[in-house]
């Protein structure tokens, strides 16, 4: 895993504070999903890119990601870029090597150092 277990509860500390600027000022984003057993609703900003199918978003945490699991339950998953929201159809697991060369030349440099080694591709609802 790239980013440290224990970096995980600074990051529920901090994300309620980055939803607000997520949502409106790419390449940040806001995932909307809904917890498989809680049934609740949950906002989690993450980095995302546009790809032809969607967005490509680096899984900073490893794929073993609470948000990456409700995404992929019944509950479907819809991410909000730019100040627009996205109804996502599909949620499909990249490995680095398919995921690093969708994402912009600048970018990678951001996410080589985190090692990042796996990416998910959010399909567009068209």
């Amino acid at each position: 895993m790239p980013v440290p277990r224990s970096f995980r509860k600074v990051g529920k500390t901090v994300n309620p504070l980055i939803v607000p600027m997520a949502r409106r000022v790419p390449p940040l984003a806001v995932i909307h999903h809904v917890g498989r057993r809680s049934g609740r609703s949950y906002q989690t900003p993450v980095m995302a890119f546009p790809a032809p199918e969607g967005w490509v978003v680096a899984l900073f945490y490893g794929d073993d990601v609470q948000w990456l699991r409700n995404a992929r339950g019944p509950g479907g998953v819809a991410l909000t870029r730019a100040g627009q929201r996205h109804e996502v159809s599909q949620v499909r697991l990249l490995d680095a090597a398919a995921g690093t060369p969708l994402i912009p030349a600048w970018a990678r440099a951001v996410v080589r150092p985190a090692r990042v080694r796996a990416y998910v591709l959010l399909v567009a609802t068209r």
